[in-house]
């Protein structure tokens, strides 16, 4: 979560809001729960006796709380009251992205699920849809295998054609260990990004974009599903 320095931007930013002294503010900020400083608090509606149902954030962003938190440290509704408190709402989708990466030190691919997911939560796109308009098919699996083993998989045309025969594409740039971007057959494109877990086992995180609408971003989607399964069948044999 922030630095220190992160953290004192983060005090100004709320002395300016709320008109608070510096001690005040940073008080303030050091006492939000689940120790991540800088998060406003949440609406207080007990003055007015008024109820709420707290939206369903994890459902909205396509992501369970477990997971975002176990990568990132915060659950979506941190996420949300961070990212609302900067301003992220109207900001354009390479502007939060690099808000959550630069600020709170979170990985690329995180850093691109945080993004996507707020942008859900705020109906600024769909499940499946970019924010210009366009689609895109997301599926990850996690793999009892090194990540030389599962980028081989992907890079190698002998060792692709073992789990991923019958599409000709294009390998544009390959990243060892790392990443694989590829040009499918029909001109959409295919990034996919490996995260190492420790004792041989890897993430592989497949987004499949510039899809036509939702039902192929589903369609390719349940696609990825079955193909990552076979990749598992071969470099876990």
């Amino acid at each position: 979560m922030p630095t220190n320095k992160d953290f004192k931007r983060l005090v100004r930013a709320r002395m300016e809001k709320t008109g608070e002294s510096y001690t005040t503010a940073r008080f303030q900020l050091l006492k939000q729960p689940d120790g991540a400083p800088g998060l406003p608090p949440a609406p207080d509606f007990s003055a007015t006796g008024q109820t709420r149902r707290a939206p369903d954030f994890a459902k909205l962003a396509g992501m369970s709380d477990a997971a975002v938190k176990n990568a990132t440290g915060c659950t979506w509704e941190k996420w949300v009251a961070a990212l609302d408190y900067a301003g992220a709402a109207k900001m354009s989708h390479r502007a939060i992205a690099d808000y959550v990466h630069t600020t709170y030190k979170v990985p690329s691919w995180w850093t691109q699920t945080v993004t996507v997911g707020y942008e859900r939560i705020k109906g600024l796109r769909e499940i499946g849809q970019r924010r210009g308009g366009g689609y895109e098919a997301t599926k990850s699996k996690t793999l009892a295998a090194p990540a030389a083993a599962v980028f081989r998989a992907f890079a190698d045309g002998r060792q692709r054609r073992k789990w991923l025969d019958g599409v000709k594409l294009t390998v544009r740039k390959a990243t060892p260990n790392r990443s694989v971007r590829i040009t499918w057959d029909d001109d959409t494109s295919v990034e996919v990004w490996l995260t190492s877990k420790g004792a041989g086992k890897t993430s592989a995180q497949v987004q499949h974009r510039n899809l036509s609408d939702r039902a192929e971003a589903d369609r390719r989607r349940a696609y990825w599903a079955e193909r990552l399964a076979a990749l598992r069948d071969l470099v876990e044999s």
